[in-house]
């Protein structure tokens, strides 16, 4: 299994356009974690521009499949979305650390 990370571009206006989609993205998002399927999830701030949602699979199509299924990019709130093969170094099960050497 692998981390697969939903990064989205929003709109200008995304808090204020939110309000009218955010009970049934977090309804989407909810299911997907019941599942195991997602993460984390949140939106940047200061600029809330992006949001990044991670996933946690096999191969990147649950994540492929939140977008395509989400309310925000449905409705026009997502300018742009990619899913990004994420390699964890530090934390979460895949995780692998390697000792550095003392200097």
């Amino acid at each position: 299994m692998g981390y697969y990370a939903l990064i989205y571009d929003v709109v200008e206006d995304y808090i204020d356009r939110r309000a009218a989609f955010r009970q049934d993205h977090l309804r989407l998002a909810s299911a997907a974690h019941e599942r195991g399927e997602l993460v984390m999830a949140g939106a940047f701030a200061d600029p809330p521009d992006k949001a990044l949602i991670v996933f946690r699979g096999y191969d990147s199509r649950a994540a492929e499949s939140f977008a395509r299924n989400d309310p925000y990019v449905l409705n026009g709130l997502v300018k742009r979305w990619e899913v990004r093969a994420w390699t964890v170094v530090v934390g979460g099960d895949e995780a692998k650390v390697t000792p550095s050497t003392p200097h």
